[in-house]
């Protein structure tokens, strides 16, 4: 699996610059939002699915305060029930211990098994905030060097509405 420093060679050779801030271990979003306070960026919540059968893996993204309403991205999926991936299926397909749930992962996806649904509202964002697959850090990137990296990776992703 690769880990933080292959991540900021990858971001490094993809020629993504980033700012890269050091925090004690983030767990859930209400610890974050104390260190994330001055970044100039929108904060990322990201959330790991896996589908009824276990066969598909989601990996949704969206601004930190926003609520997720699950129900509605089943009904459009129409996938059947999405829950919560385990532990073993966030190490087995984005490399990533529980807590640090992070798109950077999908440079362990190999087999682009993880597709990836990313709030509209996120569009209008310039500068975006995630863990480097490691929630004691965070990394500040621009949206179109997101992009970028996610173009890298292979994975499919695509923006939609998440509703509140």
């Amino acid at each position: 699996m690769t880990g933080q420093k292959e991540l900021y060679l990858l971001l490094d050779k993809l020629g993504i610059s980033f700012e890269y801030h050091e925090h004690p271990p983030l767990a859930t979003i209400e610890e974050a939002k104390i260190f994330w306070k001055d970044y100039d960026a929108a904060k990322c919540k990201n959330i790991f699915f896996r589908n009824h059968k276990g066969n598909r893996h989601y990996l949704v993204i969206l601004e930190h305060l926003s609520l997720l309403q699950i129900h509605d991205l089943e009904k459009r999926l129409k996938q059947g029930k999405l829950s919560f991936a385990s532990d073993h299926r966030l190490k087995k397909y984005l490399g990533l211990e529980p807590g640090s749930v992070s798109p950077f992962g999908l440079i362990n996806d190999a087999e682009k098994n993880v597709h990836l649904f990313i709030d509209e509202k996120l569009k209008d964002c310039e500068r975006l905030t995630f863990h480097p697959n490691d929630n004691r850090a965070s990394l500040v990137i621009s949206k179109s060097d997101f992009l970028r990296f996610l173009d890298y990776t292979g994975n499919s992703y695509e923006f939609i509405r998440l509703y509140d």
